[in-house]
């Protein structure tokens, strides 16, 4: 045994005088313990054979305590966070996910007033600074959107540089989970359009371009946004709509997370394609009838999770939705929010729409 115990002593301080961490000596240490024993079988004493499994035993105990410890030290900016931005003075919404990748990475993904959520390679983050950049989407110009901050117990605060070299100040508070508590009830669903005018609606822009004809709402061409006067929690939605070849627009639930509506051909869906939530969740199936054709959504949410429909078709099955989409009105994930429809993309019409609450 002694020489067994130098030998096991010299192999450890040696693969740690050439650099390894102990995490990794162990991985070869373990490799090469489960060989020897191989090639033990038949040519070692009993003896021998009993001390090389003790200490593989011992290293594998030790392996799974030292990598347990890695993994339960997770980064207190890990998380979902509900970010506002103050946009050339006037506050606008945004999100921020941050998690681990591996051992000691954090990646994530970001999302501002439009697009849609935008992926973060690295973020850097150092004793309660973080820092990280991302490439323009939708934006003007060619230089990244570059994010910093510092984290203050449960609150961000920080700036960003804009392509334009413009600096913004943002905040951030830790985003609410929004998971359901049990099984819902649902209340009788109700009409939020009488068909006839534009009672319980208002446009969200200077100019309303939308008008209602013969029990349809519809935005004619590209101009404002339109939002119920009512704010809803969860709910059940039932929308009919109809769009013109080359056409966009959106329901937004709450007014924070769009549901897709685009005139999209083709076998494979997309986080863009009809029937997805924008930049987050693809539909299971491709299922429009087309452009000029009457279709429709229903549309489940409870909490942040979501179940829609295409033309009667299931495409989205209790997903969890992560953050605001671009376009959202604000980041207040936690309070209702309206029920509104995109007009600043192209014409659209709709009909029909009712909605349930929970009771």
């Amino acid at each position: 045994m002694p020489g067994n115990k130098n030998l096991y002593q010299g192999f450890f301080m040696c693969n740690h005088t050439k650099g390894l961490h102990l995490r990794d000596t162990l991985i070869v240490f373990l490799t090469r313990a489960k060989a020897q024993l191989h090639i033990m079988k038949k040519e070692c004493s009993t003896r021998r054979k009993h001390a090389w499994r003790t200490m593989l035993m011992l290293a594998t105990v030790l392996f799974v305590t030292v990598t347990g410890v890695k993994a339960a030290g997770k980064s207190p900016l890990e998380g979902r966070w509900d970010m506002t931005i103050d946009w050339n003075g006037k506050p606008a919404p945004g999100w921020l996910e941050v998690r681990h990748s591996g051992t000691n990475m954090l990646v994530g993904q970001v999302v501002i007033n439009f697009g849609s959520a935008r992926p973060v390679a690295r973020v850097n983050f150092t004793d309660g600074k973080l820092s990280f950049a991302v490439p323009p989407q939708w934006d003007r110009g060619d230089k990244d959107l570059v994010f910093e901050g510092t984290l203050e117990g449960e609150n961000i605060s920080g700036s960003l540089t804009y392509t334009d070299g413009s600096i913004m100040k943002w905040t951030a508070v830790r985003a609410p989970a929004l998971r359901p508590s049990g099984e819902v009830k649902w209340g009788k669903p109700v009409p939020v359009f009488n068909g006839k005018d534009l009672t319980g609606w208002h446009a969200l822009g200077t100019v309303n371009q939308w008008v209602v004809d013969n029990g349809v709402l519809k935005s004619p061409k590209s101009g404002s946004n339109i939002a119920t006067d009512q704010k809803f929690s969860d709910f059940k939605l039932h929308v009919e709509f109809r769009y013109p070849a080359e056409s966009n627009s959106g329901v937004y639930l709450r007014g924070r997370y769009e549901v897709q509506i685009i005139d999209c051909t083709g076998p494979e869906t997309t986080r863009d394609s009809l029937g997805s939530v924008y930049g987050f969740i693809s539909p299971s199936e491709v299922a429009p009838k087309g452009p000029g054709e009457w279709q429709s959504y229903d549309i489940t949410l409870v909490g942040r999770f979501v179940t829609i429909a295409v033309n009667g078709k299931e495409v989205v099955h209790n997903q969890e939705i992560p953050g605001i989409t671009g376009g959202a009105l604000d980041s207040k994930e936690g309070e209702p929010g309206p029920i509104y429809f995109q007009g600043d993309h192209g014409p659209i019409e709709f009909r029909n729409i009712t909605i349930a609450t929970a009771k």
